[in-house]
C-alpha cells in the first residue's frame, strides 16, 4: 500500500496552510462566497442543499485501518457520526462546519489523507477495481498504475482548468469491476504475447448526455502509457467546449469530432511529447509496485469455515452471496453490505467504522477498499477466520447477505442533501429493500442491478443499472423515469426509458412488477435479469407496467389504426 513520501507530506501540509488562510479570509468578509467558491472546489469543499459537504479522497478505494479510525473520529468530532461511501470511491461529510474545515483537513493528513481534487474541473481521483490486488481472475493489480496516475495528475500545471472535470478509472480483470467504459478515460490491464500494456477507452460518461467509451487504442504498452494519457488529455483540453459546460466533456467531444479524428490527433500529440518522457515515470512505477507486494499470506486448515458452512444457514446466505474468490489458496474476499434492508446506502456510523477498521487489522492484513458500489470490502480474510469476522459484523449491523441483489441498491444523497437534486433517491431505495425484504425473494431473483439518481447528473448511475431510476421535478411534483438494460461491466450498455415516470408513491410497485415480469419471462432459475432483459427485449416489461396502453379503443379498433 502506497505511504507518503517527505514531499506528499510537505505538499499536503502546504495546501492545508492556505486553504486555513483561505477560510478565515472568507469567515472575516474578505472574500465572498462567488470569490471563495474556486479556492472550496480545489479543496473538495461543496456547499449542499442545508451546509457545507466535504468530499474526501480514498485513491482506487484503499484505506487502511488507520486511516478508517481517522474518519470515524473526524464523523465524531466534526460531523454527525455518520460518513458516505460514494460510487467514485470516496468519503463524504455531510454537515462540517466552515470553520472546523482546516482542522479536519490536517487530521486527514496525519493518516496520508486529503480532498484534493475531489472537485473542479481537474482530474479528479482515480478509481479502480475493488477487488485489486486480490482477484483470482486478475492479470496484473492496476493500484500501481493508478497511484502513478494520482501523482502525476495532481496539479499537474496543463491541467487545472481544464473544459470540465475528468474521470479515469483502472481495472486489472478481464471482469470489468471498475466501470471502465463510463469514464471519460477507462483503462483495461491485458496481457498480449507476454508483455502487460492497456487497452483505452475514451469517450464515455453518464449524465445528461450518457455514451459508452469507445476504445481509442487497443495496446499501450506500460512504459508509454503516461505519454498517451498525456496526449488524450492535451487534445481535449484543446477542443473541448468551454462554451457550454453542458457540451464540455470529452464524451461530446468524441461525439462530435468522431473516434477516429481524435485518435489521429491524440497519435501525433503522443509523437510530440513521447520524447520528453525519459524514463522517470517507469523507475517511480516501479517505486510504487514494491510497496503494493501483497501482504504475507498464511497456510493454515479451512475446517472452521466449512464446519460453519455446514452448520450455519445465516453463515451459508453471508457466504454465498459476500464472498468472491481470492487469489491465494485458503483466502476470501470479504464484502461488507452498507445496505442493510431500510438503511442508507453507503452510510457507515462511526462505530461500524471503527469495527470494520478493527476486523481488518485483527483478520485482513490491514487492508480495507471501498467499492464503487458503495460498500466496504476486505480483501485478504483467510477463510479460517471468517466465522467469526461474520460474528462480530452481524453484532454491528454489518452481515446483511445480500450483495448483488435488489437490495444492494446504489443511490445518490438526492433531494435529501444535494442542491442540484430533484427528486429524493434515499427514501425509493429504503422502500424498495424494505419491500423485497419483506417479500422474502431476493435470493430467488438473484443478481439485479438497481442504481438510483435523484438528478439527470446521474451520480446514482441509474444509465447501467439493470433497472435504472431517475427522479425527476413534473411542476413541483416528484417523478421517477425507469430505463432497463443496463449493464456497468465488461459488456456496458445504457438502459431504455420504459414509458412514462411513476408518482414517488407508485415507484416501488412499478419495481415490484417488473420483477414479477422478470420471474415469469425467465428461461430458467439460472436465468439472470440483464440475460432475460436481453433475449425478451422491452415488450413484455413495458406491457407489465402500461397495460391500459395496450387495451383496444372503443369499437374494436386498436391503437395502431
Amino acid at each position: 500500500m502506497y505511504r507518503y513520501d517527505d514531499f506528499d507530506a510537505a505538499f499536503v501540509a502546504e495546501r492545508n496552510r492556505q486553504f486555513r488562510a483561505q477560510v478565515e479570509r472568507r469567515i472575516d468578509g474578505s472574500l465572498t462566497e462567488e470569490e471563495f467558491k474556486p479556492l472550496r472546489l480545489m479543496n473538495g469543499l461543496y456547499l449542499q442543499l442545508h451546509a457545507y459537504m466535504l468530499r474526501i479522497a480514498i485513491p482506487y478505494g484503499t484505506l487502511r485501518s488507520a486511516q478508517m479510525r481517522q474518519l470515524a473520529h473526524i464523523a465524531d468530532t466534526w460531523d454527525k457520526g455518520y460518513g458516505h461511501f460514494t460510487t467514485r470511491q470516496n468519503i463524504q461529510f455531510n454537515w462540517p462546519r466552515l470553520r472546523d474545515v482546516p482542522d479536519i483537513l490536517d487530521a486527514l493528513a496525519e493518516v496520508e489523507m486529503h480532498a484534493v481534487q475531489t472537485s473542479g474541473n481537474t482530474i479528479r481521483n482515480v478509481t479502480a477495481d475493488h477487488f485489486a490486488g486480490a482477484a483470482a481472475d486478475e492479470v496484473a493489480d492496476p493500484r500501481p498504475v493508478a497511484e502513478l496516475i494520482r501523482q502525476w495528475s495532481t496539479d499537474h500545471p496543463e491541467f487545472q482548468f481544464l473544459p470540465r472535470k475528468f474521470k479515469i478509472a483502472v481495472t486489472g480483470s478481464p471482469n470489468d469491476r471498475a466501470v471502465t467504459a463510463a469514464h471519460d478515460i477507462g483503462l483495461r490491464l491485458v496481457e498480449r504475447e507476454g508483455e502487460i500494456g492497456f487497452q483505452v477507452l475514451v469517450g464515455g460518461g453518464l449524465g445528461r448526455t450518457p455514451m459508452i467509451g469507445k476504445v481509442i487504442a487497443e495496446f499501450v504498452p506500460s512504459e508509454d502509457l503516461l505519454a498517451y494519457l498525456e496526449a488524450v488529455v492535451s487534445v481535449w483540453n484543446l477542443l473541448g467546449r468551454r462554451d457550454n459546460k453542458f457540451k464540455s466533456r470529452i464524451k461530446i467531444t468524441v461525439h462530435e469530432h468522431g473516434i477516429e479524428a481524435i485518435r489521429d490527433m491524440v497519435a501525433a500529440r503522443f509523437a510530440e511529447i513521447r520524447p520528453a518522457f525519459s524514463g522517470v515515470d517507469q523507475e517511480r512505477l516501479a517505486a510504487i509496485t514494491a510497496q503494493f507486494a501483497p501482504p504475507a499470506f498464511r497456510t493454515a486448515s479451512t475446517a472452521p469455515f466449512d464446519a460453519a458452512y455446514a452448520e450455519d444457514p445465516v453463515f451459508r446466505a453471508w457466504a454465498d452471496t459476500n464472498l468472491f474468490p481470492h487469489r491465494a489458496e485458503g483466502y476470501a474476499i470479504a464484502q461488507i453490505s452498507l445496505k442493510a434492508h431500510g438503511a442508507t446506502p453507503g452510510d457507515a456510523t462511526s462505530a461500524q467504522m471503527r469495527v470494520m477498521a478493527d476486523i481488518a487489522e485483527r483478520f485482513g492484513h490491514d487492508e480495507l477498499r471501498i467499492s464503487h458500489e458503495q460498500n466496504v470490502v476486505l480483501p485478504h480474510v483467510h477463510k479460517a477466520d471468517l466465522p467469526e469476522v461474520h460474528a462480530i459484523l452481524r453484532a454491528h449491523g454489518l452481515a446483511t447477505a445480500n450483495i448483488g441483489l435488489i437490495s444492494d441498491i446504489i443511490a445518490c444523497p438526492g433531494l435529501d442533501y444535494c442542491a442540484l437534486a430533484t427528486a429524493r433517491s434515499i427514501p425509493v431505495a429504503q422502500e424498495i429493500a424494505t419491500r423485497f425484504d419483506a417479500l422474502k425473494i431476493e435470493h430467488e431473483i438473484g443478481d439485479l442491478k438497481i442504481k438510483i439518481s435523484g438528478c439527470i447528473n446521474a451520480c446514482g448511475h441509474h444509465h447501467v443499472g439493470h433497472i435504472g431510476i431517475l427522479g425527476l421535478d413534473r411542476a413541483g411534483v416528484e417523478n421517477y423515469q425507469i430505463t432497463l438494460g443496463g449493464d456497468h461491466t465488461e459488456t456496458a450498455s445504457l438502459g431504455e426509458r420504459t414509458g412514462p415516470g411513476f408518482a414517488a408513491d407508485e415507484i416501488v410497485g412499478a419495481v415490484e412488477t417488473i420483477v414479477e415480469t422478470y420471474l415469469a419471462e425467465r428461461a430458467s432459475p439460472g436465468e439472470t435479469f440483464i440475460e432475460t432483459y436481453r433475449r425478451v427485449g422491452m415488450a413484455p416489461f413495458k406491457a407489465a407496467l402500461y397495460p391500459d396502453t395496450a387495451k383496444p379503443a372503443v369499437g374494436g379498433a386498436s391503437d395502431a389504426a
